[in-house]
């Protein structure tokens, strides 16, 4: 599990690795674009459900921690249903990987 930490918040998103390196090429792409957007995520029930909203914006703290070392592929159209989720007016959240059509570096 890695982790998504936002400013200097001590809350700490845990999140398995191949969807945190997924979300970590969305985020970025709109934060190279200077484009500021929300993002909520579900705890989950063992982590006692609820939710987190965090607003996005290029000049606060972001960082992307993985346990683990090795990168995984990346899913193209993941990336691209992400991108859409966070254009949406709901904002960044998850959606469901879909079945891979070809790799994607990530640039």
């Amino acid at each position: 599990m890695g982790k998504l930490i936002y400013n200097s918040s001590p809350r700490e998103l845990e999140i398995d690795d191949r969807v945190l390196a997924h979300l970590r090429v969305a985020i970025l792409s709109k934060l190279r674009r200077s484009e500021s957007f929300a993002m909520t995520w579900e705890h989950g029930l063992e982590r006692g459900s609820g939710r987190t909203t965090f607003w996005l914006h290029e000049s606060i703290p972001l960082q992307f921690i993985f346990s683990g070392n090795r990168q995984p592929t990346l899913n193209r159209l993941w990336v691209e249903d992400l991108l859409l989720t966070a254009n949406s007016a709901g904002g960044l959240h998850f959606v469901p990987e879909p079945e891979q059509d070809a790799p994607f570096d990530g640039d």
